[in-house]
């Protein structure tokens, strides 16, 4: 090919569409005589817009349209148009009733359910509270047991075995070791530190067979049980004394034990107490602490005093 000569090919023999345009069909140009590799294509060949459709084709029915986007196609038919067909009926929401109508959610028998609940477990509370109100009153009135000697120091057992309760007693007499008897070389002094008797004197000198301190208690209200304290020191090993109540020796010795623990003869240190439950007669009573035979008696004896029944303080 040269400049000015196109060759000898036409338009239409290099443009294999050119029967398609107008200057091609002008120039003579002809659809190829061959398809292009589909079936029939050769005769489905036409001018651009010499074609219509919605006409049979001598061998082939033009595709059918599809509607536009968002519109139903030209083929769709309602169901109810159908033969027989019959409208699909949506159900109509609501609340609650019959007739094909919704139901909604039974918020009365749920809120009654809930006030149910709440009530059970407001009862459970009051019962649980309730019972344990009862335990505790029970326990209350129990009485709280009594110290073993080796659970206290300053609180003996009793020298003679009871068996009352204890009970709050009147207030009844107390003496200081000044105004007691003394018998059998008993005598008295103030020169260790701790006695409660009025100027700190309590009553020496008992550590002798036949020494004795004698009160004669006035004011009993009554006939009956009631309490002995006897306070006084030792250092030493449990000592114990003979007790007489109205010219009768009580029956066990009265406990005089180390309980204050004081050691190396420090008296000072070893101040405590003791008791015993005598019965005493109403009105006037004898009682004595006395150092007899057997007895040990190495104590410094400060105060005595009564209280009515048997206690332990």
């Amino acid at each position: 090919m040269t400049p000015g000569n196109n060759g000898a090919s036409t338009p239409e023999d290099d443009d294999p569409f050119g029967y398609l345009y107008a200057d091609g069909q002008a120039n003579g140009a002809q659809p190829p005589s061959g398809g292009y590799g589909y079936p029939n294509s050769v005769n489905r060949v036409r001018a651009v817009g010499t074609r219509q459709y919605g006409q049979q084709g001598p061998t082939a029915q033009a595709p059918q349209q599809q509607g536009t986007y968002g519109q139903p196609a030209a083929h769709y038919a309602a169901p109810e148009t159908l033969p027989g067909g019959a409208g699909v009926q949506q159900p109509r929401g609501g609340h609650g009733g019959g007739g094909g109508r919704g139901r909604g959610p039974n918020t009365k028998g749920l809120l009654i359910g809930a006030v149910a609940v709440v009530a059970a477990v407001v009862i459970g509370i009051s019962v649980a509270m309730i019972s344990g109100d009862g335990e505790d009153d029970k326990g209350g009135n129990q009485a709280d047991s009594s110290p073993t000697q080796s659970q206290t120091t300053t609180e003996p057992s009793p020298s003679a075995s009871g068996g009352d309760d204890e009970k709050e007693a009147a207030e009844l007499p107390t003496i200081d070791a000044k105004a007691l008897r003394l018998d059998g070389g008993a005598a008295l002094a103030s020169d260790i530190e701790g006695a409660q008797s009025d100027g700190g004197i309590y009553v020496t000198n008992l550590n002798q067979p036949g020494s004795t301190v004698t009160w004669m208690v006035d004011g009993i209200p009554k006939d009956g049980a009631y309490t002995v304290f006897v306070r006084y020191s030792t250092t030493d090993e449990p000592q114990s004394m003979t007790l007489t109540v109205n010219g009768k020796e009580f029956g066990n010795k009265l406990n005089m034990d180390n309980w204050a623990r004081a050691e190396d003869g420090d008296f000072s240190k070893g101040w405590t107490k003791t008791f015993a439950w005598p019965t005493l007669n109403k009105g006037t009573n004898t009682i004595s602490v006395s150092c007899n035979d057997g007895d040990k008696c190495n104590v410094l004896l400060d105060q005595l005093w009564l209280k009515e029944g048997q206690v332990k303080k």
